[in-house]
């Protein structure tokens, strides 16, 4: 979320986790409300996190 909140979503769970983030560049730093963090890295608009990569997904505009 814009506001430097966000919600993650596992198997059937919609709100699985939520924490806190923050972009520094081209990183971006995570942090659950539990305690856990994590990072990632943007490189041409894709996101490395954990060995997963992540590719944004665009809506259609109304």
């Amino acid at each position: 979320m814009p506001e430097g909140r966000y919600v993650e979503a596992r198997g059937s769970r919609e709100a699985a986790y939520t924490g806190d983030y923050r972009i520094e560049g081209t990183m971006i730093y995570y942090r659950d409300d539990a305690g856990f963090s994590a990072d990632g890295e943007f490189r041409d608009d894709v996101l490395y996190h954990a060995g997963m990569v992540m590719y944004r997904h665009l809506r259609a505009r109304q």
